[in-house]
């Protein structure tokens, strides 16, 4: 018999969850504000797409918060 633990080990270290959610925040902010000219110059519709991109943004950004104080407090 094998003295190797039963346990499943994490699949990502502890520190990798606030610097992906600040990088998809960043992304999605990006991508926001190059949609913004050509939403303004098309139709009614095509304002939705930078307010959705924003939108997960400011959601990313948030977990991002989230997550920095969950481990602050830890």
């Amino acid at each position: 018999m094998s003295n190797e633990s039963t346990e499943k080990a994490a699949v990502f270290s502890e520190g990798i969850g606030a610097p992906i959610a600040g990088l998809l925040a960043l992304v999605f902010a990006v991508m926001a504000g190059m949609s913004v000219f050509p939403a303004l110059s098309g139709t009614a519709g095509d304002i939705a797409m930078p307010l959705i991109l924003g939108g997960a943004s400011l959601l990313f950004f948030r977990v991002r918060q989230r997550y920095l104080g969950a481990t602050e407090s830890q």
